[in-house]
């Protein structure tokens, strides 16, 4: 009976199971069915003419023609023109730290203290000696005075005869003596005034005062911290004019002069030019890259402006001309080959251009271009071979010239001036 029910179950299963792979096979044919009749509907619905692939919506421009001015960009980063790093000119310990990072500094501030205890210590005993030094040399004096006197009446005796001249000489020798001690205890005296001094000298250098006006940019060490005259213990910078060099080929710089205006930016102010000059050119060319370096000075009056800034430095060289102009957005490339998209009976087909500057959303087109012809623009690194464009405000293919989409705000007029670029010297 176990084995009948067994074989029974075993069965049911089996018609389970090919019941389950035949109503997937009806489903598979059903929906292939379906998405037939899907493109077939969407066939009839396009337009006579259309042909093959996809539909992309992008901006349309034009090539067109505007002034050049050539201008040389550098990049740096920006540096203190003034920055120094106080360091003690004694060793000892430090006993106060009077600035933070942050805080200005007036030249001649206090900005640190070192223990003094011992020094201190020096000059008083320093001081007592030279009362002693002075002490010695006002008794030699008594008896320097007291010898002259002595040898004056010995003098006066001798010439009276009432003593042999071995004693006359005797006292000249005696005052000679004492005038001697007399100068041993000036010496003296001169001498310890001199340790004074020196003492009071390293008293005074355990006091550290800021040689400049300026910024704390970084604090080295803490209170407690034992320092030497190699050790710096802060860092001031002055970022009212701050300093950026640039190396500049051997082609253009003949056509620079110090005093040149420059125009700065910095990715954190990205909307804010700032204004600067050129304040040295190398008189000797790095034999290495034939280029010089520069410096150019950019006044910070209100320090809006930080050192280690990355800058964009461009520097307009005086030349004007006239050239092709395309939008940034319409350039493309195939490898290493620069490119635009041309709208040819609503198809984008590449065109390989030479490119010559790049600035402000422009690109200046060497060669393979003329002014006036339909490009693809913003959207034209979508584009495929064998796509088909539309213009996004018709929602309709485009032919050969734009329509009313063809031409991005600004960047289709072909009057001279209408839009002016700057070149890129390199």
């Amino acid at each position: 009976v176990r084995a009948s029910r067994g074989l029974s179950v075993g069965i049911w299963i089996k018609r389970g199971l090919v019941i389950l792979i035949a109503g997937g096979g009806v489903f598979l044919v059903v929906t292939r069915v379906f998405e037939a009749r899907e493109d077939a509907a969407r066939a009839k619905s396009r337009p006579q003419g259309w042909g093959g692939g996809r539909v992309v919506n992008v901006d349309l421009a034009q090539a067109w023609t505007g002034d050049v001015s050539d201008v040389l960009l550098l990049t740096g980063a920006l540096k203190p023109k003034e920055q120094v790093d106080v360091t003690p000119q004694a060793t000892g310990r430090v006993e106060s730290l009077r600035f933070q990072v942050g805080d200005r500094v007036r030249a001649g501030d206090l900005v640190a203290e070192l223990e003094d205890d011992e020094l201190r210590q020096q000059v008083h005993r320093a001081e007592a000696a030279i009362a002693v030094a002075r002490a010695s040399y006002r008794q030699r004096r008594a008896e320097h005075d007291n010898a002259g006197a002595e040898l004056k009446r010995a003098e006066r005796l001798f010439e009276d005869g009432l003593i042999s001249s071995q004693d006359y000489e005797a006292q000249k020798t005696s005052l000679a003596v004492v005038n001697a001690q007399v100068e041993l205890a000036e010496a003296q005296q001169k001498q310890a005034e001199a340790e004074r001094s020196e003492l009071k000298i390293r008293l005074a250098q355990t006091k550290i005062y800021s040689p400049m006006r300026g910024i704390a940019a970084t604090r080295y060490v803490d209170v407690g911290a034992l320092v030497s005259p190699t050790t710096p213990i802060i860092r001031i910078v002055n970022l009212s004019t701050l300093v950026t060099q640039g190396n500049v080929p051997e082609r253009n710089i003949g056509r620079l002069r110090v005093g040149n205006p420059t125009t700065v930016r910095v990715d954190a102010l990205p909307e804010r030019p700032f204004t600067g000059r050129v304040a040295r050119i190398a008189p000797v060319l790095d034999a290495a890259t034939r280029s010089a370096l520069i410096e150019i000075d950019i006044p910070n009056p209100n320090g809006d402006l930080r050192a280690e800034m990355f800058a964009r430095i461009e520097l307009a060289l005086g030349a004007n001309r006239e050239a092709t102009l395309i939008p940034r957005d319409s350039l493309v490339y195939r490898g290493q080959q620069p490119g635009v998209y041309v709208v040819e009976d609503s198809r984008p087909v590449f065109r390989p251009i030479e490119t010559g500057m790049t600035r402000q959303g422009t690109v200046e087109v060497l060669s393979n271009l003329d002014p006036g012809t339909a490009i693809v623009g913003r959207g034209a690194t979508m584009v495929r071979d064998g796509d088909r464009i539309a213009a996004p405000e018709t929602q309709e293919t485009v032919g050969g010239r734009p329509g009313r989409a063809g031409r991005p705000s600004g960047q289709g007029r072909s009057a001279r001036g209408g839009q002016g670029a700057s070149s890129k010297a390199q």
